[in-house]
């Protein structure tokens, strides 16, 4: 089985989300014939796709027929998030994953790339430059990288001759577009809610949303089994942490919202998330909580890592810059364009 060219058949599940959207821009551009998995509509990437599959990830019979005829697929679709009911994370993350894998193997797909998250294996400690050999945790603060770390060992004891398998580990995507993480940050912050937790010392990896992409498109081209990357997780950032805090404030200076001036020690914020994640059980509080034990170690600890395997193993690179990306986003909140 040679390595896969443009003009490939694709499928992206969760193609329409930040992520899932920029992959499916970058395919289009090679020149792959490129489908969608989603439970929604998405105009925005209607001109880059052939076909959309409207389904649940979790629906095993709706998942094989759109991998049917595939070369490669591409499981971005997940449920994030710092609170919500295990049960849904489980479905979602884990027997979603389960149902992608099932379809790869009935359809003869014969390669998939896996969207992880470096949270697999942040357990309560600063991670500080360490690489793909650091074991999971024994517990997990949360449901999502719980769920995100059983779906990926799934998929790493999927590869085999018939399906090779890679599990790339992006961490803090950011870049225009993104619905989720820098537009919360700047509405709290417009809100007097945002708080520094921690000395504000700590390091942090991000990845610019391009970058994220490539990594996918390159690592699915250098994929075949009993390849190099076959069977394996791989961190991807860009390569230079930043110091969390005074890159946030930055970030809030140059929209023109105000900076961070208030702190609170890491117990503090670590003992509130107890609290919290304790009363919306018992009272069965939906929404999420304004703190938990996983948001507040995520603040306060660092968690960056070595990328040099995926550097290595398939010729990532952050062609992008994390300068150049701040000045691309920044450029879109402040209605400049991108």
């Amino acid at each position: 089985m040679g390595r896969p060219a443009a003009g490939m058949k694709v499928l992206v599940t969760g193609g329409g989300g930040f992520l899932g959207s920029a992959i499916v821009r970058m395919l289009h551009e090679r020149g792959d014939e490129v489908s969608v998995l989603g439970r929604g509509t998405y105009p925005h990437i209607d001109p880059y796709i052939k076909r959309m599959f409207q389904a649940d990830i979790r629906l095993a019979p709706a998942v094989a027929h759109a991998c049917e005829g595939m070369d490669v697929v591409f499981h971005v679709a997940a449920l994030a998030g710092i609170w919500g009911r295990r049960r849904v994370f489980w479905s979602i993350n884990v027997e979603g994953t389960r149902n992608v894998i099932e379809a790869c193997r009935v359809n003869g797909v014969p390669r998939l790339v896996f969207t992880s998250t470096p949270s697999v294996v942040f357990g309560k400690d600063d991670l500080c430059g360490v690489d793909e050999s650091t074991p999971y945790p024994s517990r997990y603060l949360a449901a999502y990288p719980e769920t995100k770390a059983v779906a990926e060992r799934l998929v790493l004891a999927a590869n085999s001759p018939r399906l090779a398998t890679v599990a790339l580990r992006p961490h803090l995507i950011f870049g225009p577009g993104d619905p989720h993480l820098i537009p919360r940050v700047i509405a709290r912050a417009r809100q007097g809610r945002l708080v520094q937790v921690g000395d504000g010392n700590n390091l942090v990896d991000i990845t610019y949303i391009d970058n994220a992409a490539d990594a996918h498109v390159k690592a699915a081209k250098a994929l075949t089994p009993g390849g190099r990357c076959a069977g394996r997780a791989y961190f991807i950032s860009q390569g230079e942490p930043v110091s969390l805090w005074p890159w946030l404030n930055e970030l809030l200076t140059a929209v023109g919202v105000p900076t961070v001036t208030r702190s609170m020690f890491f117990r503090n914020a670590y003992r509130a998330g107890i609290a919290f994640e304790t009363a919306y059980r018992v009272f069965g509080i939906v929404r999420e909580p304004p703190m938990t034990r996983f948001l507040a170690t995520q603040l306060a600890k660092s968690h960056y890592f070595d990328i040099s395997s995926a550097r290595r193993d398939f010729g990532y690179d952050p062609t992008i810059s994390t300068a150049d990306g701040v000045q691309r986003l920044v450029a879109t909140l402040s209605g400049c364009g991108a």
